[in-house]
């Protein structure tokens, strides 16, 4: 059957209210938001950030709900066996999406194909910081002292393929430090040993690890990003260090079950850009160096994917492999 411009038009028309009247309807109740992290980390700043931006606007509750452990991997699985109505999302981020694909032999899931992309929420900067009790003043002596110590020091990390992770032992590979890796079920553990001293180093975002730095409790040696950040203005980059074009960061971003109305994911979207717009959220982000995101779906899927590329190459070189 063949359809002329004219009944096409009065279809599209007709399919307007049905739209909207989808869109009216939900939320029909509470959404979750589950966190693939134990609380006290980044993921769970940003997402409670925009949750409680989505609570007031949506008219209905966005609760956070942490589901740490197993890289990510039980809480992504328990995700996309969710209905697909919208009222069940969760945080997507680098480890999950980008690296995890290719570090497991096998996942309960594929990524692309069990969930649908909303949006981008964020990028924050990673940052790497040490103990004080570490014979080191500046990155440069860190990387010295590991290579003089090998396998001696540990670094702590939210968990494998955590974002913390990555940027770790991407530092490892182009400075060729032999640092152990301790994983931990979320930022808020890691930080406990850390801050304790039983570990000797981290890399993790802004806004977990800025609180410990100003009271003196961390020594911040290095930034991911391509330049200095205004919170840490006196911090140098990796890349000043003479590892050229070294960059990583973290990002996190809204995805649904697969299957999720369209109608729903679009509003899902324009709402979160809305939330990201807001005084709170912007006041906060800035706070943390963090660049809000808010684009559409389609734009969120080509960063996904160009991400996997950048992403399954430096696997591969590092020899990540699940802990």
């Amino acid at each position: 059957m063949t359809f002329n411009r004219r009944q096409l038009i009065a279809a599209s028309t007709l399919a307007i209210p049905a739209i909207v009247r989808a869109q009216a309807g939900w939320p029909k109740q509470s959404i979750r938001f589950v966190v693939p992290f134990a609380p006290g980390g980044t993921s769970e700043i940003v997402a409670r950030t925009v949750a409680n931006e989505l609570t007031k606007q949506l008219g209905q509750t966005v609760f956070v709900d942490n589901k740490g452990g197993g890289a990510g991997v039980p809480a992504m699985q328990e995700v996309a066996k969710s209905a697909p109505d919208g009222h069940t999302i969760i945080l997507g981020h680098v480890g999950s999406l980008a690296v995890n694909p290719f570090i497991f032999p096998s996942l309960p899931y594929d990524v692309n194909k069990d969930f649908v992309p909303v949006t981008l929420l964020a990028k924050v900067p990673n940052l790497y910081v040490i103990h004080p009790d570490v014979p080191a003043a500046n990155f440069k002596e860190f990387v010295a002292h590991v290579k003089k110590n090998p396998g001696k020091l540990n670094y702590g990390t939210a968990g494998n393929a955590s974002a913390g992770h990555l940027s770790m032992e991407y530092l490892k590979l182009v400075t060729g430090m032999f640092i152990t890796h301790i994983p931990y079920r979320g930022t808020g553990p890691m930080l406990t040993d850390l801050l304790a001293g039983r570990t000797q180093a981290t890399s993790a975002g802004l806004p977990a690890l800025l609180p410990h730095i100003k009271s003196g409790k961390l020594r911040a040696i290095a930034v991911g990003t391509a330049q200095r950040l205004p919170a840490l203005p006196d911090v140098p980059t990796v890349a000043e260090h003479g590892h050229k074009d070294f960059e990583t960061s973290q990002w996190y971003g809204i995805l649904a079950p697969a299957g999720t109305p369209r109608d729903i994911v679009v509003r899902l979207q324009q709402e979160s850009q809305r939330a990201l717009k807001s005084n709170s959220v912007t006041e906060r982000f800035a706070s943390d160096s963090a660049i809000g995101g808010g684009g559409p779906a389609e734009e969120f899927a080509t960063f996904i994917a160009q991400q996997q590329k950048t992403w399954k190459e430096i696997c591969a070189r590092a020899g990540i492999k699940p802990d």
